[in-house]
Formats: structure tokens, sequence, C-alpha cells
């Protein structure tokens, strides 16, 4: 999730394990080791605009880095907080903190190396935005009440109010993948690969994506919190190949080399973005639901195969898109 998720995550779990006079100092150092994991966005290079989407969300968020990244939170904060706390204190507010990083990013549509390195394959189990406000919120106020009652039961209450919030998205992933299945079948599709996931800020407008024929298909489910759902037919686009697509483009060039490396990070949903030339984008993600115009993708170089293909995003923040996502998620 964002960054402002993890660190109050941090701080609640901190909190969680601090003694009555230790909130305020425990939950500084949670928030600190909760944002920690995320430094790997500095890992970038000038030369290799992919080199930061393929180490963001890495093997800082590994399970196996906790006890690690936890380590590191400890080496920078101890020089500042010896003369108030114990070594051991520190580590366990450190790891308390750190400690659920990349699971909360697992639990996003963008995913996580989460079992790296025994598999470089990202988790993604789509049960909450990237971005949250009811999430957020519900933090923010475990923080704050933890700090101003110093009571341990407010922080644990928050971590099981956002553990049941988790459980509501699960749920409602089921929902959505039952909807979507049902529209491919009625579509008689043969699927090839699929993805359900949630739009921004909330777990009531879905989206779809799926291949079929070497076509991507893209549509948006409207639930409900208790029973009924609507369906939001959308846009499809022809699947990118580099066979098909660029069959005179040289294996051994850069350019080869970085569309492979886009295609593992997009999973294959991968197209010409309709609006633009020598776009390819990531179609599982967009402004809207129901659009096939991708939120992020590379933009190619046919004509110089040696020349590193370069990362863009394509949000539009106009008001006609946000009145249109509104206008779906609210008008049921």
């Amino acid at each position: 999730m964002d960054i402002l998720n993890k660190a109050l995550l941090g701080g609640v779990l901190a909190q969680s394990v601090a003694g009555k006079e230790e909130k305020r100092l425990a939950s500084m150092v949670g928030v600190f080791s909760g944002m920690l994991a995320d430094a790997d966005i500095l890992i970038r290079s000038s030369s290799d605009p992919l080199l930061n989407i393929e180490y963001h969300r890495h093997f800082t968020h590994s399970l196996l880095f906790i006890p690690f990244g936890a380590a590191i939170a400890l080496i920078l904060l101890w020089p500042f907080l010896r003369q108030k706390i114990s070594f051991g204190r520190l580590y366990l507010f450190c790891l308390a903190g750190f400690s659920m990083s990349g699971v909360l990013d697992a639990c996003t549509s963008y995913g996580t190396h989460l079992f790296w390195p025994f598999t470089d394959e990202r988790v993604s189990w789509n049960i909450i935005s990237i971005v949250d406000p009811v999430f957020t919120l519900v933090l923010l106020v475990a923080l704050l009440l933890g700090l101003k009652l110093r009571n341990i039961q407010v922080a644990r209450i928050g971590l099981l109010l956002c553990g049941l919030y988790l459980g509501l998205g699960f749920i409602q992933l089921q929902r959505a993948q039952q909807v979507a299945d049902e529209l491919v079948q009625l579509r008689g599709h043969l699927m090839q690969q699929h993805v359900v996931k949630p739009t921004l800020g909330n777990l009531l407008l879905w989206r779809s994506v799926y291949i079929s024929d070497n076509k991507i298909y893209v549509d948006a489910i409207r639930l409900d919190l208790l029973d009924g759902h609507r369906v939001l037919e959308g846009e499809s686009v022809e699947q990118f190949s580099l066979g098909e697509d660029l069959p005179d483009l040289d294996s051994v060039s850069q350019l080869y080399k970085d569309i492979q490396r886009f295609i593992i990070f997009s999973d294959g949903y991968m197209a010409y973005d309709p609006g633009q030339a020598n776009v390819i984008g990531d179609i599982r993600y967009s402004m809207l639901p129901v659009s096939a115009r991708p939120l992020w993708g590379i933009v190619i170089y046919p004509d110089q195969p040696e020349r590193h293909a370069d990362y863009r995003f394509f949000r539009d923040k106009s008001p006609e898109v946000r009145q249109t996502f509104l206008k779906m998620l609210f008008e049921y």
C-alpha cells in the first residue's frame, strides 16, 4: 500500500507490544520502521528506466528480510535513542514496525516479492486498493487514541478492525470473481488469464481483466456490501506479441530485453495504448475500470533497438475522469 498506511501500521504494531510509558517512543520507532521497506524506491538508474520497477517492492519486502530490515532501522535510530531505550526494546519496536510492510503490499493488486529469494513471483492477493481511506482512517484513529489513552488494547483493537476490513476485501473479491467468471462464460470465451482487483480507494467497484484468444477484455463490476451487483462492460484490445508486433526485432537488442522485462512485470497483460503511438501499456491498471488505456507503460523506439525503453505514467486527472469514476462508484 502507500507509504502512509505502512507508517501508520508500523506505529500501531509497535504500540501493541509497548508498555504504558513507551507508547510515544514506540510509535515513533514503528512509524519509521514501517516506512523503511519502501526505501527500495531509491534503487534506480538514469541509464535504465526499468530498473526501479524491477526492484520496487522486491527483496526489502520479503518475509526473510524482516529481521534484517528491523536491524537496519535499529542501526539508524540507535545513535539518537540510546539514552532513552535499551537495545533490545528498540529492536523489538523496529521489528514490530517493519514486520508487516511486505504482507500489506501483498494484499494489494501491485503485489510484492514476499517469498524472495525462494521465488521471484509477485504475490498479489487483490483484496485492497493501494490507497484505501477507510483502512487509513482506522489506523490513524488507533494510533492517536493509543497515544492519548496509553492503553495497549487500543492498538490491538485497531489491528483487529484492520484484519476484519481485509477479510471483507477477501469476501468482496470472491463475489467479484464469481461475477467475472459468469461474464466470461456468457460471452463464450476461453479464458487464458484473469485478474480481478479493487479500484482506487474502495471495495465496491472492481476491475476485471482477462485474456482470451490473444485479446484483453476489461470490465467493471459494481458490488454492494450485502447482495446484488451490476456489470459495466468495458473495452477490449489486442494483446501485445513480440513475434507478431515486432517480428524483425533482434532478440539480443536492448529493446527486446526491455520488452521481455516489462512482459514479466505486467504478467503478460500488455497491449499498445490505443491513444498513443509506440506506447505499450500494462492493461491491468487504468484511471477508469472500464478503460483499456493504461495507467503506466513503456515508450519504445523500434528504429533505435539499442536504446532503452522509457517507463512512463499516463495519469488523467481531468474532472471528466473523476466524475465518470464517481458515477460508476455511487450510482448503483
